[in-house]
């Protein structure tokens, strides 16, 4: 039987990179970029793919990765989620890596592994694994067409763009109109894009390479959830021991004892989801059931943990300048991404001979 419990070398991992954002990735600094024109921290983005080489987790060392799997980018994802980054390593390192995995372009898949370039896969991020697909045209050669709610889009080198052929092409990210569009996570910024006659070189068939990337999304973004709601947890039973009323800490009165240890039980519930759910994509087994458990439990606990946290914290939990907000609208923003809560139902529903129950009369 698999061991989902972290390994020392994943323990190892976990330090170093919560070391890292420790250092460079201070809420204060998230909040500042939120309300900037640059979001994404590209300083960060270099530590994390060039001094720790993490944006190559997935690729296999003879293609110029750190030849890791799905588990060990799981816990770089835990940690990213503990500090809102706002770096593109969900859709660089883990959902257009995915796909070019599935493809024939070493040069294109080294070059995201190094992460000198950033990729992304321009299908809507509210997308779910098997859900159809919007394609873009192909005429003479060239790519026309609009696509919407692509995540980091803005700050993607290549574009890879699933077209009407059934192929998947590389695009230059200057080839192409990239219009921002009005997101609720700051630190994750969506953006339209445009083609009018954009070149673009055919990387591979788009339809295998999107469902891999897309089962890989959904699997993987079930940790940074994971990461999102235990840190929100964890400040919170923090301040509540720290705040006093009637000269006595607030987290002592038993109503709120309740409320936290009922939302202790759903964190670790959903660290068990998230831990299965790696270990599936990490060995290939049961991977679809794993995938759909995971993301039909994590949403509505990410959402649930970061909710309370707010109301916990009070007034201050109210203001811009405390970090509660940016974790509640992540929460809120992952709860659709890679598909909602309902639709994993569905799919799993499906997956294991599961019908829906008759409407009523």
């Amino acid at each position: 039987m698999t061991d989902l419990l972290y390994s020392e070398e994943e323990e190892a991992l976990r330090a170093a990179v919560r070391d890292l954002l420790t250092d460079h990735c201070a809420p204060a600094d998230v909040i500042t970029r939120g309300e900037s024109d640059t979001p994404h921290d590209r300083a960060l983005w270099k530590l994390l793919a060039d001094g720790m080489g993490l944006a190559g987790l997935l690729v296999p060392e003879e293609r110029g990765g750190q030849g890791a799997s799905a588990r060990e980018a799981a816990v770089v994802l835990e940690e990213l989620g503990r500090a809102v980054a706002p770096v593109p390593y969900l859709t660089s390192a883990v959902v257009a890596t995915e796909a070019l995995l599935a493809c024939d372009d070493a040069e294109l898949l080294g070059q995201l592994a190094s992460g000198r370039t950033i990729g992304a896969l321009a299908v809507g991020l509210h997308t779910a694994p098997g859900a159809g697909v919007p394609a873009v045209r192909v005429e003479n050669g060239t790519l026309h067409g609009e696509l919407t709610g692509i995540a980091d889009a803005a700050v993607a080198d290549v574009l890879l763009v699933p077209a009407d052929d059934g192929g998947l092409y590389a695009v230059a990210a200057d080839a192409v109109t990239v219009t921002p569009q009005v997101s609720l996570d700051l630190t994750r910024p969506l953006a339209g894009i445009r083609l009018e006659g954009a070149p673009g070189r055919r990387v591979g068939a788009a339809g295998p390479a999107v469902r891999r990337a897309l089962r890989a999304a959904a699997g993987l973004l079930v940790s940074e959830q994971l990461g999102v709601a235990d840190w929100a947890l964890t400040e919170t039973v923090r301040y509540l021991k720290e705040r006093k009323q009637f000269n006595r800490p607030v987290g002592g009165f038993q109503a709120l004892k309740h409320r936290l240890a009922q939302l202790w039980l759903e964190v670790v519930h959903l660290r068990a989801a998230a831990r299965a759910a790696a270990d599936a994509l990490a060995t290939g087994e049961d991977v679809e059931v794993r995938v759909a458990v995971a993301q039909a439990y994590a949403a509505p606990v990410a959402v649930r943990v970061t909710e309370e946290a707010l109301q916990l914290h009070g007034g201050i939990g109210m203001t811009w300048e405390h970090p509660v907000h940016l974790y509640l609208k992540r929460a809120k923003a992952d709860s659709i991404a890679y598909g909602t809560a309902g639709a994993h139902r569905e799919a799993l529903a499906a997956l294991v001979d599961l019908p829906a129950p008759l409407p009523a009369a």
